[in-house]
C-alpha cells in the first residue's frame, strides 16, 4: 500500500479531493497516513477526523524555535513511513532537510500555470487578483515537485482554466479548483503510486 501524508494549513478542500478519490477508485492502492497541519484551527484537520484519518497538528505557536519547528515537522512526516508528502495548501517552507530526504516525493499543487503567477507572495487569492489584475485569458493549476526554490520544482500536471470578462478572485478560485486541482492532484498522486513517473534532468517523463 502506498502512504501519503497531506500537509495543509487551511479548509483542506484538495484534501477532500484525494479523500474521495481513494474511495471512488480514482487512486488505488493508497492510503492517506497522516494529515498534518501548522493550524490547529485547520477545518481540514476535522476532515481527516471525519474520514477516520490520523490528524497532527505542528504549530509554530508552541515552537517558536524555526529550526526546532523544522525538526518537529520532519519528524512528524518520518514517524509515518510515508512514500509520498502532498502539499494541499500548506503555507510553510518546507525544510531543506525534508527536501533532501524525499527528494521526488514531495508534491505541490499551484493555482496557476507555472511559470506564471507564482514563487514568492503568490499563494490563495493573491495569485487570482495578479491573474486578473494582468487580463490574461486563461489560468489554472499545476502539480509539481518541491524542490528549494519557490514553485520551482519539476512540473508533473498542468490544466489550462478559461478566465471569464465578469470574474472575480473568488469566482476564480472556486472554478479552476472545481476543473482543475481537484482532478490533477488525485491523478498525480495515481501516476506516482503506481511508478509511472519519473524525473529525467528535471523534467517529469512518463514510464
Amino acid at each position: 500500500m502506498f502512504r501519503i501524508a497531506v500537509m495543509v494549513s487551511g479548509g483542506g478542500t484538495n484534501l477532500q479531493a484525494i479523500i474521495d478519490a481513494i474511495e471512488s477508485g480514482v487512486i488505488t492502492d493508497t492510503e492517506i497516513a497522516v494529515v498534518i497541519s501548522n493550524n490547529e484551527d485547520a477545518y481540514a484537520l476535522e476532515r481527516a477526523k471525519k474520514a477516520g484519518i490520523k490528524a497532527v497538528c505542528v504549530s509554530r505557536k508552541e515552537i517558536p524555535d524555526r529550526g526546532e519547528y523544522n525538526k518537529a515537522l520532519l519528524s512528524a512526516v518520518e514517524e509515518e513511513k510515508v512514500d509520498l508528502v502532498v502539499l494541499a495548501g500548506f503555507l510553510v517552507v518546507i525544510p531543506e532537510e525534508m527536501i533532501q530526504k524525499y527528494r521526488n516525493r514531495i508534491i505541490n499543487i499551484h493555482p496557476s500555470l507555472i511559470p506564471s503567477f507564482c514563487g514568492t507572495g503568490y499563494y490563495g487569492l493573491k495569485v487570482h487578483e495578479g491573474a486578473l489584475a494582468r487580463g490574461v485569458k486563461v489560468s489554472g493549476a499545476t502539480v509539481h515537485f518541491v524542490d528549494e526554490g519557490t514553485d520551482t520544482g519539476p512540473i508533473i500536471l498542468q490544466k489550462a482554466v478559461e478566465i471569464l470578462d465578469d470574474d472575480t478572485p473568488e469566482v476564480l478560485q472556486r472554478r479552476i479548483m472545481e476543473q482543475a486541482e481537484w482532478k490533477l492532484l488525485p491523478e498525480a498522486i495515481n501516476l506516482l503510486a503506481h511508478d509511472k513517473l519519473e524525473v529525467v534532468e528535471g523534467v517529469v517523463k512518463r514510464k
